[in-house]
């Protein structure tokens, strides 16, 4: 089976772009992922944060 992938994908000119762009994107996001977490007033996250907890009329079984 790979070796038909192999043999299909070294037809191809520039194909070895892709997964070094895969990787880039995929690095870029988790490294703005982290800065925002890090950078994220407090009062924000615990606000969020409590949101599960805050109960609510519309949502109470009766």
């Amino acid at each position: 089976m790979l070796k038909y992938i192999k043999g299909n994908l070294e037809n191809i000119d520039g194909v070895e772009i892709y997964p070094i762009i895969s990787l880039l994107i995929f690095f870029l996001f988790f490294v703005a992922l982290f800065w925002w977490v890090f950078t994220a007033k407090k009062a924000h996250i615990k606000e969020v944060s409590n949101i599960p907890l805050e109960t609510n009329v519309n949502d109470e079984i009766q």
